[in-house]
């Protein structure tokens, strides 16, 4: 085995080592709030679950009710910690809504983005946990200094704040990359197969053969192609897209009423 396939094959162990990120929720008062997010980390393919000082959570009450289908795994598979425990068992990345603005405040400064944190986690290899706070004041300074990094979510300066469950249910869309393959979703292959060059071609013809049948401007022609070329050379048509068009074309050039002698003039008359 070369070195290089020593290394590749240390790096494939060492992904298959890393699990996806742990969510917790801190201090949270509303089940309702801890079932949302249950289900959002079902939604997204997250599976543990980790709460310090949580509100009961009755099987038949509020947490569950909103819990989805999470309520058969996430929820009562749920564990239950101190904030000490979490910090020293897990990297933290604490999600707050308030970030300081530049560097001279380090409680809540630097900060990274979900969608950045999904660029770079995937190289982290370490025990991981989102962590969100309260409802109505998140996080604490004093838990945010504990933790390791901060995310926050881009939002209107008028009025950053979301709620609970809404501030888990993007944090972890944007994070899905680090559990969801894409192939495994209910999205059906979105890969799009441009139309093979010489059917474009007719197509073009087509169009070509509009116009002239239209009377349209013969100094305009050339103008008026090249528009249309860069239109279908943006919009990636697909074969079937293509042939669609190509059949409008070929029924709008061959006009039912060409033969109608009174249908020629009445067109001739709406020309002039």
């Amino acid at each position: 085995m070369t070195e290089r396939d020593a290394q590749a094959s240390a790096a494939t162990a060492d992904d298959s080592k890393r699990t996806p990120p742990a969510v917790a929720v801190v201090g949270a008062q509303t089940p309702g709030n801890v079932g949302t997010i249950a289900r959002a980390m079902k939604n997204f393919g997250f599976e543990e679950l980790l709460l310090v000082d949580p509100p009961e959570l009755d099987p038949d009450g509020e947490a569950y009710g909103f819990a989805g289908h999470a309520r058969e795994d996430i929820l009562p598979g749920a564990r239950e910690l101190t904030f000490d425990e979490l910090v020293d068992t897990f990297h933290t990345i604490g999600c707050t809504a308030v970030t300081n603005e530049d560097d001279r405040n380090h409680v809540r400064f630097p900060f990274s983005t979900p969608r950045e944190l999904a660029e770079r986690l995937p190289t982290v290899e370490a025990q991981t946990a989102l962590v969100f706070g309260r409802e109505r004041v998140g996080l604490t300074n004093e838990e945010l200094a504990r933790i390791d990094e901060i995310c926050s979510i881009p939002a209107s300066a008028e009025y950053p704040v979301l709620n609970l469950g809404q501030a888990a249910t993007i944090t972890l869309y944007e994070l899905r990359r680090l559990t969801l393959d894409p192939s495994s979703t209910q999205l059906p292959d979105v890969e799009r197969v441009r139309a093979p060059e010489p059917l474009l071609e007719r197509l073009y013809d087509q169009w070509k053969a509009l116009l002239v049948e239209l009377n349209h401007p013969e100094e305009k022609r050339a103008k008026t192609m090249r528009m249309i070329r860069r239109v279908y050379g943006r919009a990636d048509p697909t074969t079937s897209e293509a042939n669609r068009f190509l059949g409008v074309l070929r029924r709008a050039t061959d006009r039912p009423d060409r033969g109608d002698e009174t249908g020629t003039e009445r067109n001739r008359s709406s020309r002039e």
